[in-house]
């Protein structure tokens, strides 16, 4: 069979998965033949399936499997002062400045405010963007926030309650106290929202304004130890995830 015919008819289940790095081509068969691998929900047992890469949804162990493909799916800790465009007339440092040493077009998942340093997903996949920004898949969010001023227990659970602002309700999904210093409060906050400056908003509501702001986490993708100004692709494990989470 041509190269030709394999593009045509689908790739064998086992090339795919060694070619995601699950496992050598004869790994990946006996993966297959324990029982362990699935397709579009399906078990698959015998040797020679073929799947489309690009489409179908596979598995091994329940766990999520993004195949090869041909778009990039990154992530950069965003420098504080950093505008989160490809370009400012104003001349500030942008997105682009960090991600033009790629040699591909990106563009960046949702925003970050100028200030605010942290996790910033950048791809060249537009459906997956669109998805991933729309607030109905309700992706978390989770950031570390330096407020003015210790935050008592009775205002951390009118946070927890949530707040009107002028552009609707927000309710944080989680929130708690990770540091009280002498004159500020370290929170850890996780909210689905989007809305602009929505942290910043929602402390300023609650008289606490914010000092200095991190995203630290989208979805399961962690900035762990990556440096301001550091990218990095996102893991198999992370992508899988995040394309369960938006339904790809």
């Amino acid at each position: 069979m041509t190269e030709t015919d394999d593009e045509h008819e689908g790739t064998r289940l086992q090339k795919v998965l060694a070619q995601a790095g699950i496992a050598s081509r004869r790994a990946s068969e006996q993966l297959i033949r324990d029982g362990r691998v699935e397709v579009n929900g399906e078990l698959v047992t015998e040797q020679g399936r073929r799947v489309d890469p690009e489409k179908d949804e596979i598995r091994v162990d329940g766990s999520r499997i993004p195949t090869a493909r041909r778009h990039v799916y990154t992530v950069l800790n965003k420098p504080r002062g950093v505008v989160s465009t490809m370009d400012d007339p104003e001349g500030r440092e942008t997105l682009s400045d960090y991600i033009d040493r790629r040699n591909v077009r990106l563009f960046h998942v949702g925003r970050l405010d100028t200030e605010t340093e942290g996790l910033i997903i950048l791809t060249n996949d537009g459906e997956f963007a669109h998805r991933l920004a729309h607030p109905s898949y309700e992706v978390p969010k989770t950031y570390v926030a330096q407020v003015l001023g210790q935050v008592s227990p009775h205002t951390l659970k009118r946070i927890q309650r949530g707040i009107t602002l002028e552009d609707g309700p927000v309710r944080p999904d989680k929130v708690k106290v990770m540091q009280t210093l002498p004159d500020a409060t370290l929170l850890q906050i996780t909210l689905h929202e989007g809305r602009n400056r929505v942290v910043r908003r929602m402390m300023e509501a609650f008289g606490h304004p914010v000092q200095k702001l991190t995203r630290i986490a989208v979805g399961p993708v962690r900035l762990g130890r990556l440096q301001p100004g550091e990218m990095r692709d996102l893991t198999h494990e992370e992508l899988g995830k995040l394309l369960d989470l938006v339904g790809m």
